[in-house]
């Protein structure tokens, strides 16, 4: 018999959760003869599968090992986003004297920030619950799943014939070849939020955005953050100038950066853990209480006997698709993190609805089609969508691209926010979007207004006829339009207008 599920600590809260996405009285269903689709892994991507398709009358089985929810609702967006939000009010009150308000000390009690962040992910664990799966129709099997055949899974003994399947068993974080790390111990996104007491010294091992935003965060709640990262600058993927200003940042904010090194070994000498780091043609050893290592990703492909069932995959990238998420067995289907480069929980949700479409009636919607943001919730934080400039010139296609600072955006020097800017890769000579960065406290709310024109065809110029309201730190997307339009004003335009301007004299 399998090992009860366990979240720690275990506490009132996480007992709620559990008993939402694994209930320990929880009895799998007989199996029905054939299953329209049967989805394995019940994160995002998974869930919105199971839910998407028995809500369009399909027979769906779910297939589940640990946690419904997945990562986001357990150890990913839900959790890291609630002590981020903690974060930030601890860094707004000590800024309180630059808006005129006097505030004598900033306390963080690092107890009650995680048992908030418990509290409120038990609260939202209904929306992924057991309960409420089988009450949309879904058959519900919690175990391991194993492909026995080209169309046959077999789940704690009991076998499940489907016409379709979709393999949704998502990603994990990576482990790192290090000498001595498994033996010092170190925590990942998938026991760091397990925190009850604060370490006084973190050190977090990769500068992505994984990374990043914990380093801040945890810096932001009182721990003492060094940020070691094998590159030369923190979030090298995004756009540069976006990326020199959450460096900047954490410099500010007091987090020790050690860029371009290599870690030669970590070793444990009694309390403490010691990193032997070598960078900039030096040595140095740097002590700290724990480490959090969030330096990439690998897919969940482990013990599905995906050769059984004809699936190519690497454990590297995870399963192969074609753009319309079919495996190479054609009656199986991907989404999500398992077979995506874009590992969002958006980017699931996405990919979901389309091999609900492509699985179930026949459809022929493409992958390559979508038009996926992102965001690193860092403060301020970064949202991108579309091409980089670098992308744009690998592909050989010319750009303008209209830059507007938010020291220019009347609510974003009001706010004290002023620092980041909105960018808009265009192509050259049209106002056709191609991309687009934005730095602000809320870009990830803000970029959607740029998806939705690329999605739908609308150009940069039409944004700029738009009325947005005054003042909102959004008037910097339209500002951006504006100095595209004023392009328009050739020279030759602008004699032609004086002209006919004269004659009305």
């Amino acid at each position: 018999m399998a090992e009860p599920v366990r979240i720690l600590p275990e506490d009132e809260h996480n007992a709620v959760t559990v008993s939402n996405v694994h209930p320990a009285d929880w009895k799998n269903p007989e199996p029905a003869q054939r299953y329209n689709l049967v989805v394995v892994g019940a994160g995002t991507a998974g869930l919105v599968t199971a839910a998407g398709a028995a809500g369009l009358g399909a027979k769906v089985a779910l297939v589940e090992r640990h946690l419904l929810g997945g990562d986001c609702l357990n150890v990913g967006c839900v959790p890291s986003k609630a002590i981020i939000r903690s974060s930030r009010v601890a860094a707004d009150i000590r800024i309180a004297r630059e808006f005129g308000i006097h505030v004598d000390g900033v306390e963080v009690d690092f107890g009650a920030v995680m048992e908030r962040m418990r509290r409120l992910r038990a609260s939202i664990s209904h929306h992924d619950s057991a309960k409420r799966f089988r009450e949309l129709g879904v058959d519900l099997f919690l175990g391991e799943g194993r492909f026995t055949g080209p169309d046959t899974m077999e789940v704690e003994g009991k076998t499940l014939c489907f016409k379709k399947a979709v393999i949704a068993t998502g990603a994990r974080a990576a482990q790192l070849p290090i000498e001595g790390m498994a033996e010092a111990g170190y925590l990942t996104n998938e026991t760091v939020f397990s925190l009850t007491e604060r370490p006084r010294r973190l050190a977090v091992i990769g500068g992505g955005p994984i990374g990043c935003e914990l380093a801040q965060t945890f810096q932001r709640l009182g721990c003492e953050v060094v940020l070691l990262h094998i590159n030369a600058h923190i979030l090298d993927r995004e756009d540069g100038d976006a990326a020199e200003i959450i460096q900047q940042t954490f410099i500010r904010e007091g987090i020790r950066l050690i860029l371009e090194c290599s870690i030669k070994r970590v070793e444990r000498r009694g309390d403490e853990k010691i990193i032997h780091v070598e960078y900039q043609g030096k040595q140095d050893a740097v002590a700290v209480d724990e480490i959090l290592v969030g330096a990439g990703r690998v897919p969940n492909v482990d013990n599905l006997d995906l050769e059984k069932a004809g699936v190519e995959y690497d454990k590297r990238t995870g399963v192969v698709v074609n753009d319309r998420l079919q495996t190479t067995n054609r009656r199986i289907f991907a989404a999500g993190d398992i077979c995506l480069k874009y590992k969002f929980t958006h980017t699931a949700d996405a990919t979901a609805r389309i091999v609900i479409q492509n699985a179930l009636f026949l459809g022929s919607k493409k992958a390559s089609a979508l038009t996926i943001p992102w965001c690193t919730y860092t403060d301020p934080e970064i949202a991108h969508v579309g091409m980089y400039e670098k992308d744009a010139e690998e592909k050989g296609i010319q750009v303008d691209t209209f830059v507007k600072s938010l020291n220019e955006v009347d609510r974003a020097v009001l706010d004290g926010e002023a620092e980041g800017f909105v960018k808009v890769h265009v192509k050259k000579g049209t106002d056709q979007i191609l991309g687009a960065t934005i730095v602000a406290r809320h870009a990830g709310d803000m970029i959607s207004e740029i998806s939705v024109a690329m999605a739908g065809n609308v150009g940069l110029g039409s944004i700029a006829n738009v009325i947005h309201p005054y003042p909102t730190q959004a008037e910097a997307i339209k500002q951006a339009g504006d100095a595209y339009n004023r392009t328009r004003l050739t020279p030759f335009v602008k004699r032609l207008f004086g002209w006919w301007l004269a004659r009305g004299l």
